[in-house]
């Protein structure tokens, strides 16, 4: 019999006081400490140099990996899923819907007392027809547990970027985390600029809407990375430098191709709270061979399986043969994901222990060596037992006129923009 978890006074209150109405609702008797995802952004910037990851949990093994992780580093981390990876046309078991119930579930079973935010990651909006289709969809997301979203337009024109954030923001909470985001991450195709960067948070602050979190192309990519050019430092700084008056944190995404060294950098020189790590966690727990910063290592094309390792050898060739059937090569061979959940789960314990666990020793290497968040658990509850809310405010006040952003306005600042999008692609996650 397991012996029962002795939660402390701070704790106990913490979940009483700190837990969103949403989650309350839907989890009334759960001892698991969900928040909204401003108390991890406070928290990585009360520790000052921290960020944290957000897990994208495309499979249970992932989930499960990551909250043990944070739960011995004692780090505040978030959970997500992308739009795309998750929404309506999922690719992934894991959804928008379930995330949130998975998640509780994974840490009342496994004594996680670390505070964890549930965020809907690229919820992508590309073009001006889907942004009220999108409003019952996002009161759905909220009704299904999630606490902090990202509200991804970039896709679009500056001015229809920040013209859908305006007029989606009154059906996000206003306790919910939030992120926004400036140029599709593509690499060093279509880079962004403070000038783009400027535009969008400057009108979302005339709307009395202040993000958390802004996610930047600064020269990464998502998936598999072909190099490691990676992420720029230089020009994640500068762009932090000229919102520095917003209060704005930076979204890193796309952090499996860049190096330890790089990623120390992002935490250590520019506003950065939030590191996006998807494609890395995938791969550990399928048990293939990557390099030190989770980037699959390919012989020849091919990924290299490690014997004794995640999926057994005879799960793994199954794998292969159904994506070679489909077609999915590369980066797309994270659509094996739904298909091959059910088969996941179905393995023997010790294959299924070593996937979550290899996952949990990843990830516990990125929030103690290179992250620095180790311990910002505790920011959290501090700063919940000092709000006495689940919700800690906002990090700014208004600076813009309203009347100086008006959808006139707005069009005619955005012929101003030199900007470049760069060439169209899949870089949906």
């Amino acid at each position: 019999m397991t012996k029962p978890l002795n939660y402390s006074s701070d704790f106990k209150a913490a979940l009483d006081l700190g837990r969103p109405p949403n989650i309350k609702k839907l989890f009334p008797n759960s001892k698991a400490l969900l928040v909204s995802g401003k108390y991890i952004d406070q928290a990585m910037l009360l520790k000052t140099k921290a960020m944290t990851i957000a897990a994208n949990g495309r499979s249970s093994f992932v989930i499960r990996g990551a909250l043990a992780a944070a739960q011995r580093a004692n780090a505040a981390i978030i959970i997500e899923i992308a739009r795309s990876e998750g929404g309506t046309n999922a690719y992934c078991a894991v959804n928008l819907w379930n995330i949130a119930r998975m998640t509780d579930a994974f840490m009342n079973e496994l004594g996680i007392t670390v505070p964890v935010a549930i965020h809907a990651d690229h919820f992508g909006i590309k073009k001006p027809e889907e942004v009220e289709p999108a409003k019952t969809e996002i009161l759905s997301l909220f009704d299904a547990g999630i606490t902090s979203i990202a509200i991804d337009a970039s896709h679009m024109p500056d001015d229809q970027n920040l013209l859908a954030n305006i007029e989606l923001s009154p059906y996000i909470p206003s306790w919910a985390g939030l992120e926004t985001e400036v140029g599709e991450i593509k690499g060093k195709l279509g880079l962004s600029t403070d000038q783009e960067a400027l535009f969008l948070i400057q009108g979302l602050n005339a709307h009395n809407i202040f993000p958390n979190w802004i996610a930047l192309n600064n020269g990464t990519t998502h998936g598999i990375e072909a190099s490691d050019k990676g992420i720029s430092v230089e020009l994640t700084t500068q762009i932090h430098e000229a919102l520095s008056k917003y209060k704005v944190s930076g979204a890193q995404h796309g952090t499996s191709g860049n190096n330890s060294e790089r990623l120390c950098e992002i935490a250590s020189n520019t506003r950065t709270t939030k590191a996006n790590v998807a494609t890395a966690l995938q791969m550990i727990s399928w048990g293939l061979k990557v390099n030190d910063y989770g980037n699959a290592i390919l012989d020849n094309g091919s990924f290299i399986k490690q014997k004794d390792r995640g999926v057994s050898e005879k799960m793994w060739a199954d794998m292969m043969a159904y994506a070679e059937t489909n077609n999915l090569t590369g980066g797309n061979v994270k659509k094996l994901n739904s298909p091959f959940e059910s088969k996941l789960l179905a393995q023997p314990k010790k294959i299924r222990d070593r996937m979550a666990k290899d996952v949990e020793e990843f990830v516990y290497g990125l929030l103690t060596n290179v992250f620095n968040a180790t311990d910002t658990a505790q920011f959290v509850i501090d700063e919940i037992l000092k709000n006495q809310s689940c919700d800690p405010g906002f990090k700014t006040e208004k600076i813009e006129s309203k009347n100086d952003w008006t959808k006139e306005k707005i069009i005619e600042k955005a012929l101003s923009i030199t900007t470049d999008k760069g060439l169209e692609g899949d870089f949906d996650d």
